[in-house]
């Protein structure tokens, strides 16, 4: 029986950049979304309110990003073997669920505007919505051509909150000329459930990992067949595929071989399953190989 273990990584070059751009961001973030949430009750605005929800959520994700990208760098100890690169997730629930929290929050409030309207300081929320725009805009533009894909994805939650001030500057004007106190509460709820639907899918995503899913850009069948084909290999069992974080994927396998009478046939067909393996996003892969007369000792799941 040959036991084999490799292990792949890659190297973030642009690290410190995207550290000092991600950290200013977030401080940014938090500054204006402190601010966000004392003038919303202050000019009676729900939808300030709910654009304070969206900014509080992004500046979750820039902290934890900013801590977590420290925490994964930590290498694999007694404690976590597969390095500390999970933490992401953790950061990505905690996130989502003080998200739907918030939203639901902030549903309740505009439903019961809609049905109680209240006349907000249109004229606060016009100077709010200038602000955001200048505050979100100036932190995107640090990010949006950053390297590392921790940017990338930052810098367009920082667009979808631009956008979000775009919408109560137009609505902070029309009110300015119209009695329509609706569509404060109205627009809140467009972001809110914006955000809800957003939140709900990345949590749907979040989970999927944590529970160990097979990552959806891994066809294990594809492989599976491919490794078939090799000289000597009968069959393949306890094969195990998962994520640790969604992008460095892990693989194992039983290889079981036929007419294989010296150690170097055996080598041979290792080193023909690990170039196979080479070619798929795997950062981890484990196979063993299986000569007959050699019965697994797990139970065949």
């Amino acid at each position: 029986m040959s036991h084999d273990h490799a292990h792949h990584h890659g190297h973030d070059h642009a690290h410190h950049t995207s550290e000092k751009n991600i950290k200013a961001a977030f401080f940014l973030n938090l500054i204006f979304t402190v601010l966000e949430i004392i003038g919303g009750f202050y000019v009676n605005s729900v939808s300030i309110l709910s654009d304070a929800l969206h900014d509080m959520g992004d500046s979750l994700s820039l902290g934890l990003s900013w801590y977590l990208h420290n925490k994964s760098k930590q290498k694999a100890d007694a404690k976590f073997t597969f390095g500390y690169s999970r933490f992401s997730l953790l950061g990505a629930l905690i996130n989502s669920v003080i998200l739907i929290v918030g939203s639901c929050f902030v549903v309740y409030e505009a439903v019961n505007r809609l049905f109680h309207p209240e006349h907000p300081d249109a004229k606060g929320m016009l100077y709010f919505a200038i602000l955001g725009i200048a505050v979100n805009g100036y932190a995107a533009y640090k990010l949006i051509g950053g390297k590392s894909m921790n940017e990338r994805v930052v810098s367009w939650h920082l667009i979808e909150d631009v956008l979000g001030w775009v919408a109560v500057l137009i609505v902070s004007v029309v009110m300015m000329f119209a009695n329509a106190p609706w569509l404060d509460p109205a627009l809140s709820l467009g972001i809110t459930l914006f955000i809800l639907y957003n939140v709900i899918g990345r949590l749907k995503e979040t989970l999927f990992i944590m529970l160990q899913g097979v990552p959806a850009d891994v066809d294990t069948e594809a492989i599976k067949a491919e490794i078939l084909k090799l000289p000597n290999v009968t069959t393949m069992h306890h094969v195990n595929v998962w994520s640790l974080e969604g992008e460095h994927h892990v693989y194992t396998a039983h290889v079981k071989t036929q007419g294989i009478t010296t150690f170097a046939e055996m080598l041979e067909v290792k080193r023909n399953v690990k170039n196979i393996l080479k070619k798929h996003p795997f950062t981890h892969f484990t196979i063993e190989v299986e000569v007959e007369g050699d019965d697994c000792e797990l139970s065949t799941p």
